[in-house]
């Protein structure tokens, strides 16, 4: 009996020894900034910090002006993300500006690091997003309002209105990456077989290769 307790103790602390650097860590930043140095070789889960930092390192006029939003979706995104933005490296947030001529779309896509609300600024929108058991949520949102994306699950937007519409966007991590489901599926690099997209959606595979050379 007193082996088995010092064999169940002996178990304990190994356990213990494992688990305690993930409680004991510091689980937050252990420097005021790290500004991103865009320009490092230093390949890590993120950016190394640049040496030289300025006020201007912390601020990004570029969510000023509406982008352009003359390309088949109708719609632009502008960023302020660690890659536009440097000064947000480490800090969990991050921005965009989405603009909608009328009848724009943001198609469906996904953050896969960030959950994502957005404030409409101008005109009248529909919004939603899809759950992983397919239950789809929507709204039509209208300027001064405001609706949230959970985090990874697909979601759209597209004007209502009879004029442009535009929206600003925050996200909880500093580059929240972007899957358009479509182009993924339709443009990746390689290409996904025809006949892998063609089972999926239940069509022949000359409807697959019709609608991938439009993404060409």
């Amino acid at each position: 009996m007193a082996r088995l307790q010092l064999s169940v103790v002996a178990a304990c602390a190994v356990l213990l020894a494992l688990v305690a650097p993930s409680i004991a860590g510091d689980p937050d930043m252990l420097q005021d900034v790290c500004v991103a140095d865009l320009a490092s070789p230093i390949k890590i889960n993120g950016f190394p910090c640049k040496a030289n930092i300025t006020a201007d390192d912390f601020f990004f006029a570029g969510l000023k002006k509406a982008g352009n939003t003359n390309n088949p979706a109708g719609s632009v995104v502008t960023a302020a993300n660690v890659l536009s933005f440097p000064g947000v490296n480490t800090l969990g947030v991050s921005m965009a500006r989405i603009d909608y001529a009328v009848g724009g779309q943001n198609p469906p896509h996904t953050h896969p690091r960030a959950t994502e609300i957005i404030f409409v600024t101008e005109g009248t929108l529909e919004v939603g997003f899809i759950t992983t058991a397919n239950k789809l949520f929507t709204k039509v949102v209208t300027v001064g309002e405001v609706f949230v994306f959970p985090r990874g699950l697909v979601h759209f937007q597209q004007n209502r209105g009879n004029c442009s519409a535009s929206v600003i966007a925050a996200f909880n991590s500093q580059l929240q990456g972007t899957q358009a489901i479509a182009t993924t599926l339709l443009a990746a690099t390689p290409p996904v077989p025809t006949d892998v997209l063609a089972k999926a959606f239940r069509v022949d595979n000359e409807d697959i290769d019709a609608v991938k050379a439009r993404f060409n």
